[in-house]
Order: structure tokens, then sequence, then C-alpha cells
């Protein structure tokens, strides 16, 4: 116990340094995960997935420090049961609670949400990554319908901890004002005022070396297991185009746009008038045309498993067989600067690569997005 000033009350250390410092980290995590999912746009991925895997490691060592830490960091010590919640309601709609000098049984109820929401977060953005682009730990879910389906309930999650954090931060404020002690000051320096009657938790002593090693383990064999996907081949991954006629014959004049950008009724009739291709004469052999047209074919849009594979399906009714010309390119080009398509290094909607420096391999990573910034000379038509 601790006296500051003269006729102070006792003050006691509740907060750890490490429950304070991974509280208000997950905090910072979560304002820039939630600007770069709801605000910002695609290219602004790498940074949200970066806050993402923050919140995993985060929450992952705060769930061993609730079995490894002291007193009040512990779950048994703070964590009861529905009853005990209702309980408590009870009490505070009649004006009886006690107070606990760590969570009461509503905080602790709220506590255990949260990381429960931020946990799966964080799965179904993996699940996301691995689906949508072949990254992360669980990049060998591609294929699986599971990818598929998660968008929706990632959303969802990301509305409930909204909501969440909104009632954690209105249950702080109620509670000090109850109470007549700043928690939120609290949560700063780890120290609140001891009075009669306070609700303690057991004591417990705190093993933090125990914690660091089952943290540094997990977290060691989250990235060995994303290493491992890594190197494995992906199912139904966007056909590698190196070293095909395709590209030798067709890199010669423009760039090669990744077969699954198309599905493979517009490529065959792409390639069943190469004499006006877009209004210039790109005749070659029938023997060569042959073999292009099957290779475009089985690698059309629609058979790899990615997102661009599966969103190119859709073409333009009006015009079939340019992929500017798709709903989705024009929905997610809508907001650029035509201008910028003029700039020397891009000279045209068509050259992907100038923004997309993964454009050759089918994936289109928004991470990898580096659109020029508009010149002078690039602004004039």
């Amino acid at each position: 116990m601790r006296a500051f000033g003269h006729g102070a009350r006792a003050r006691r250390r509740v907060w750890d340094w490490w429950v304070r410092l991974s509280h208000w980290l997950v905090l910072a995590a979560v304002i820039v995960a939630s600007v770069t999912g709801f605000l910002l746009g695609s290219s602004w991925l790498g940074l949200h997935v970066l806050a993402g895997a923050l919140i995993g490691a985060l929450v992952l060592a705060r769930v061993v420090w609730g079995f490894a830490g002291g007193d009040f960091a512990r779950f048994s010590g703070f964590v009861s049961g529905p009853r005990a919640v209702f309980a408590h309601l009870q009490d505070l709609r009649q004006g009886r609670v006690h107070r606990h000098l760590g969570h009461n049984p509503l905080g602790a109820a709220m506590i255990v949400a949260l990381l429960a929401v931020l946990a799966g977060l964080v799965g179904s953005g993996a699940m996301l990554l691995g689906d949508r682009f072949g990254a992360g730990p669980l990049a060998q879910m591609l294929g699986s319908p599971t990818g598929r389906l998660i968008a929706a309930p990632h959303q969802a999650l990301a509305v409930i901890l909204l909501i969440l954090i909104g009632l954690h931060v209105a249950g702080a404020l109620f509670e000090s004002w109850r109470s007549r002690e700043n928690l939120v000051a609290a949560m700063v320096s780890g120290d609140k005022s001891v009075r009669p009657g306070d609700a303690v938790p057991k004591p417990a002593r705190a093993r933090p070396l125990l914690a660091v090693g089952v943290t540094v383990v997990l977290l060691g064999a989250t990235f060995g297991e994303t290493e491992v996907q890594r190197a494995l081949p992906l199912r139904a991954a966007p056909v590698d185009i190196s070293g095909s006629l395709y590209l030798s014959d067709c890199a010669d004049c423009h760039a090669a746009f990744h077969p699954s950008l198309l599905p493979a009724t517009s490529w065959t009739a792409i390639m069943a008038h190469l004499d006006d291709h877009f209004g210039e004469d790109a005749s070659i052999g029938a023997a060569d045309v042959a073999e292009i047209t099957a290779y475009l074919a089985a690698n059309a849009a629609g058979v790899a498993d990615s997102k661009p594979s599966r969103v190119f399906q859709q073409v333009s009714a009006a015009d079939p067989l340019r992929i500017t010309a798709t709903p989705f390119w024009q929905r997610t080009h809508a907001g650029i600067d035509p201008a910028q398509f003029r700039q020397p290094g891009i000279a045209a909607k068509s050259n992907c690569a100038a923004c997309h420096a993964d454009a050759g391999t089918g994936w289109f990573y928004p991470g990898a997005i580096d659109i020029p910034e508009v010149t002078e000379t690039g602004a004039t038509p």
C-alpha cells in the first residue's frame, strides 16, 4: 500500500505495466485497422494487415498473461459466470453495487468479449488474406469456400468491435462517475485508491518468464507456419505465364495481360480476329494462334481461385473484349484522375504494370499498388 499526500486514500498498483501497455497498443492498432479498413482505399491493405498482425500478437500475449499474470491480470481473478454478471446488473439497478478494485463482473465480461471479437477479426482476416491473395499463415485455404464466405463475418465483427468499444468507454465513464475515481487515469498510472469493502481477487504470483516463453513459442510457430505456407505451391493459384508462347508473342507489342483477367469466351473472340486487334494487325501463324488460344482459355477468369480471377468473369455487355471496360475495373478505378493514365510512364489505362507491381502474377495485391503522381507533362492531353 502507498499513500499519496496528507489524508489521501491508500493506493495500490492494480494494472501492471504489461496490462496497461497492451491495452493502449491494441487501441492504437484498432484505430489504424478501422481507418484503413473503413475509410481508406485498398492500397492501404498492407498497413491494415500489419495492424491486424499486431492486434493478433497482443491478444495472444494478453491471453497468456491472463493465465500467468498477477492478481488483477489473471482471468481467474476477475472473470465470472453469467449469473454473477446478471446479479451485478441487478445490484447496479438498485444502487447497491459493491466496488471492485479490479474489474467488476460486467467489466470482466466486456474484456472477454473484446478479446474474443479481436481474435475472430484476426482469424477471419487471415482467411481472407489467404483466399484472395495467397498470403499469410492460412494461404493454403485458397480454394476453400470458407475463405469466400468469411468476408461478411469479418466486416460484421469489425462493426461489433466498434459497438463494444463504445459500450466499454461508456461503462468506464459511468463507473468513473459512480466510484468518483478516474478509471482512464488509472489505466495510465496503474494505481487505484483502496477503500473499505473493496472486492479484491485472490493473491497470485506473476510468472513473467513463463508468459514470455509461451508467447514466444506461439508467435514463433505462427511465423514458421507463414513461411511454410509461402514455400508451398498454392492450390488453383494464377498461372505463371513466364516462359509461355503467349508471353513471348504478345509482349513484343504490349503488356501481356494475365489470362485470369478475362473469361475464355473473350479471349477466344480476341484471338479469332488478330487481323483487327483493337485497330492493329497482330496476325501470327495459325499454329501459334491455336496454342495461345488454348492456353488463354485454360487459364482464363474463373479458373484460378483468386479474387481477380473471380471478379473478372463478369465483362461489359457492350464491350466484352476490354479488361478496362469490365464492371470491376470501372468501379475500382473510378476515383483516379484521368490525367494519371496519360502519364509518360503509364500512357494508357491498359498499362496495368505501371501501377500494379505484381500485374504479371495475376494476384494484384493492393499492397503492391503504386500510382505515379500527376506531372505537368502527364496532365496535358
